[in-house]
């Protein structure tokens, strides 16, 4: 397919800039089969999930992955955006810097009241760099430094419209997540609250656990027409024996296996074995997934609304069906659904 085919015009007024309450978002209802569109709230996600049916859910967790700091001699502001760790011992990383110009192989960057000192050692792509952090104690010491000096890592659509603030820190954050790593949050997560997974669970509904550290690469600007030759950035990503045993019982016993969001669906779809089945592995994936795409492990899907031309949307029409998706899209805007980070969620099925 053609990046042009997953353009339409969205009116900046349904990018939401703050989240509903945790579980009071909307959520339409799409079913493949039919092409029935419903008009619902998340409560009532319960009622299309019965006994025996599992959630993959994606339990990594955001860190304060912005940095504001100067540099060395000219005290020039500058942005320090980290995207992975490379070397956990030498406190190697790859990052993004703005402006980008100014910032060169062997600078010295000094964060806070210089708390934390790092000097750049390589050049990545025009704004990507590898730094090094000059910093002598364990990483559990460098992680609680990082998470005082770095601002929620908000998407730039939502921070060039206001400041982040000391709520995002909560929001921008599942209820489940547990491993440190992604500098974006797996957004369908997000409308999940304790209450509501609990009553899923005695319903009879199981939560499989995947992790996958969301990067940059889920985001990154599609910049070709011709989407077989987009290369996706590498993500880091592990499913363990445990949650592949939760996934693999509800397909044998022909349930519904829900990927919760674009990054479950990538990261189990990253492992399936000859048999259909879902493997335990620990690694990196860089899947792309874009229609036409055949699905080996999730029946169903819940996802935000994602934003025009984003390897996101791509996904959810991989899963939905290129014509179902679009014109819920469509359907989506004349009803005012809000959309991207914040907004409201879509259940395909």
């Amino acid at each position: 397919m053609k990046l042009s085919e997953f353009k339409f015009d969205l009116p900046q007024s349904l990018v939401a800039l703050h989240p509903s309450d945790r579980g009071e978002s909307r959520l339409m209802v799409v079913h493949r089969k039919t092409g029935e569109i419903e008009h619902k709230m998340f409560a009532d996600l319960i009622n299309y999930f019965d006994d025996g049916d599992v959630m993959a859910i994606n339990d990594t967790k955001v860190f304060p992955a912005r940095l504001y700091g100067q540099k060395e001699k000219t005290g020039a502001k500058i942005e320090v955006f980290l995207l992975r760790e490379l070397n956990r011992e030498m406190r190697l990383w790859d990052v993004l810097v703005d402006p980008a110009r100014k910032i060169r192989v062997g600078n010295k960057l000094y964060f806070g009241d210089s708390d934390l000192v790092a000097e750049v050692i390589d050049n990545t792509t025009s704004r990507g760099r590898t730094i090094r952090f000059l910093y002598d104690g364990n990483n559990d010491e460098f992680m609680k430094l990082v998470d005082e000096l770095g601002e929620t890592p908000l998407p730039p659509e939502i921070i060039s419209r206001r400041k982040v603030e000391s709520a995002d820190r909560d929001r921008f954050q599942t209820i489940f997540a547990e491993n440190v790593g992604a500098v974006a949050a797996p957004t369908a997560g997000l409308h999940f609250t304790k209450a509501m997974m609990k009553r899923l669970e005695i319903k009879g509904i199981n939560f499989a656990p995947v992790t996958l550290h969301v990067g940059l690469g889920t985001f990154r600007t599609v910049d070709v027409e011709d989407l077989t030759k987009h290369k996706t950035d590498s993500e880091n990503y592990k499913i363990t024996q445990a949650s592949a045993d939760i996934v693999n019982a509800s397909i044998d016993a022909k349930k519904r296996v829900c990927a919760v969001g674009t990054t479950s669906l990538k990261a189990i779809e990253s492992s399936v074995s000859a048999s259909g089945h879902l493997k335990a592995v620990e690694g990196w994936t860089d899947k792309f997934v874009f229609p036409p795409y055949d699905f080996k492990i999730a029946n169903a899907m819940l996802s935000n609304f994602q934003l025009p031309e984003s390897i996101l949307l791509m996904s959810a029409c991989a899963f939905g069906g290129f014509d179902l998706v679009m014109k819920a899209y469509e359907l989506a805007i004349k009803e005012k659904y809000k959309f991207f980070t914040y907004g409201d969620a879509m259940l395909i099925i």
